[in-house]
């Protein structure tokens, strides 16, 4: 391969590694084209599947900052850079390898760490994405109905209270019968105590008028008479 080409794939590479979310390495010695189609088919859009030489991988993983993965790039290595959910790929390039025990795991690198074949086969034991969304919605379902029961809760717990008041009621009128009787007492005792005290009131101011009345109305005497005109 001439020097630009060898370049131009060191670049894809280290862009490979740069930007998947996983990568892991394969031996596909034996294989037939049909086999590596219907596995390429099998990862669909969550990973592309391509042969690559080591020497160039090598330095695409240096280049990408990825140190250790040397001892994996031996023999025929086809590399799998997952775009998609790791764990869905993973689970088919190990069912892939079961049906075809020719496709060998090597290893892999995730979040800049390389892998062995066993950590690699660990991946494929994860839950999807799909399922740990499900059932973080889920859980975020379960807690929010705890909420609306914990608000409503008060809200249930003071209709039952007036529901049992009316019940109690109905079977027994007397309980709610002086219901806004109190303001009509109160206005009783007003109106009888500002009646005592009118009656107070005649009775002391009575014997007033009644002396000026027969202090006018008394009979002038003669001696009165006469002591008047000598004055």
């Amino acid at each position: 391969m001439a020097r630009p080409d060898k370049a131009a794939t060191v670049a894809e590479l280290t862009g490979e590694f740069s930007n998947s979310a996983a990568v892991v390495l394969t031996e596909y010695r034996g294989l037939s084209v049909k086999n590596m189609r219907e596995l390429r088919r099998a990862l669909g859009d969550e990973a592309t599947y391509a042969v690559a030489k080591n020497t160039l991988t090598k330095i695409a993983a240096r280049d990408a900052g990825i140190e250790g993965l040397e001892e994996q790039l031996t023999g025929p290595t086809a590399i799998a850079f997952i775009s998609g959910d790791v764990a869905t790929v993973a689970k088919g390039l190990r069912d892939f390898a079961k049906a075809n025990p020719l496709l060998v795991i090597k290893g892999g690198v995730m979040d800049g760490r390389v892998l062995d074949a066993d950590e690699v086969k660990k991946l494929a034991d994860l839950e999807s994405r799909e399922v740990l969304l499900a059932k973080l919605a889920g859980a975020m379902l379960g807690t929010l109905q705890q909420a609306v029961f914990l608000f409503a809760a008060p809200l249930a717990q003071a209709a039952r209270a007036l529901g049992a008041l009316q019940t109690a009621a109905q079977a027994d009128p007397s309980l709610i019968a002086g219901a806004g009787t109190a303001p009509a007492a109160e206005a009783t005792t007003t109106e009888t105590v500002a009646e005592d005290s009118s009656d107070d009131t005649d009775a002391e101011a009575a014997p007033a008028v009644a002396d000026t009345t027969e202090a006018e109305q008394a009979p002038v005497t003669t001696d009165d008479a006469a002591d008047a005109a000598s004055n």
